[in-house]
């Protein structure tokens, strides 16, 4: 794929979303945090009602110590895999508030010190709380970026390596988001709905299915 029609597929998706963000909801970088470590395997729904219970009441690292991990696991029962990300979270939390005064680091090597947290969680949390130009390769995104050919690769890193060097700089910063979403609703994974996709005359894919 040439440069001009990456330029054309991310000036449709902005066109098409302006302001995209991440579906999850979160109002400090802390409860950002939070919610991706809940989000693994899990939809952002399913974590959004999680946290709905739990940031009223606990929304900060000395909250959720206070909580107690029982208190931590009665608020996110409901999400798969509950145990385990509850004891990861209280970790994080314990270091936060040890090493960090309750905030969160800053950097990409701070984020992934923390329990639970690895690549693509320190990308988002970059890009979506701080405003950094990076790229969140999730399921979604690996996927979009091979069938459209927009950045093939064999492995999430690849992607990300391809998509960071070739996402034109005006829309880096927004592009994984764009492509997530993208993603999520129209080129999915079974039968990708082409016939509705602002992007499909620009795609590459071999196979497109005329699903609206």
């Amino acid at each position: 794929m040439n440069a001009t029609k990456r330029e054309q597929i991310f000036a449709r998706l902005k066109a098409h979303n302006p302001n995209p963000t991440t579906e999850l909801n979160w109002s400090t970088p802390f409860e950002l945090l939070a919610a991706v470590l809940l989000s693994a395997q899990a939809t952002d729904v399913g974590v959004n009602k999680a946290t709905a219970r739990l940031f009223p009441v606990a929304n900060t690292p000395q909250a959720i110590i206070d909580l107690g991990i029982d208190g931590l696991k009665e608020h996110i029962k409901t999400i798969g895999l509950f145990n385990t990300k509850a004891e990861n979270l209280m970790k994080t939390c314990h270091i936060l508030a040890e090493r960090y005064a309750g905030n969160i680091p800053t950097t990409r090597e701070g984020l992934e010190a923390l329990p639970g947290v690895g690549r693509k969680t320190a990308n988002v949390i970059l890009n979506t709380a701080f405003g950094e130009l990076t790229m969140a390769v999730d399921t979604h995104i690996f996927r979009v970026s091979n069938r459209t050919r927009l950045a093939p690769g064999k492995n999430v890193v690849e992607v990300e390596n391809k998509l960071m060097r070739h996402v034109p700089k005006a829309y880096l910063k927004d592009a994984h988001h764009w492509l997530i979403l993208h993603g999520r609703y129209t080129c999915l994974a079974r039968k990708p709905r082409c016939g509705s996709c602002v992007i499909e005359d620009l795609c590459e894919y071999p196979d497109k299915i005329d699903i609206a």
